[in-house]
């Protein structure tokens, strides 16, 4: 049991990472503030339902499924 919960941990950490590394930063930043410029757009106001939205809830997931595994597979309980 322990051996299977180490390679679910694995593939786990695995595919957070990619998806991770798949997600688009904030490309405004600070300089979207301080332009003050309009961003307004259609994917802002649908953002609920787009791609990136998407990776985002996935990665939530995966990262409680993460620290879960970690919590069980530190406690010992399947020696």
């Amino acid at each position: 049991m322990k051996i299977a919960l180490t390679i679910i941990f694995l593939l786990v950490s695995v595919v957070m990472a990619v998806i991770i590394l798949s997600q688009e930063g904030k490309q405004n930043g600070l300089s979207g503030a301080v332009g003050g410029g309009n961003t307004e757009t259609y994917w802002s106001k649908n953002k609920g339902r787009s791609k990136d939205m998407i990776l985002v809830r996935v990665t939530t997931i995966l990262a409680i499924l993460f620290f879960v595994l970690a919590l069980v597979l530190s406690l010992g309980i399947f020696q």
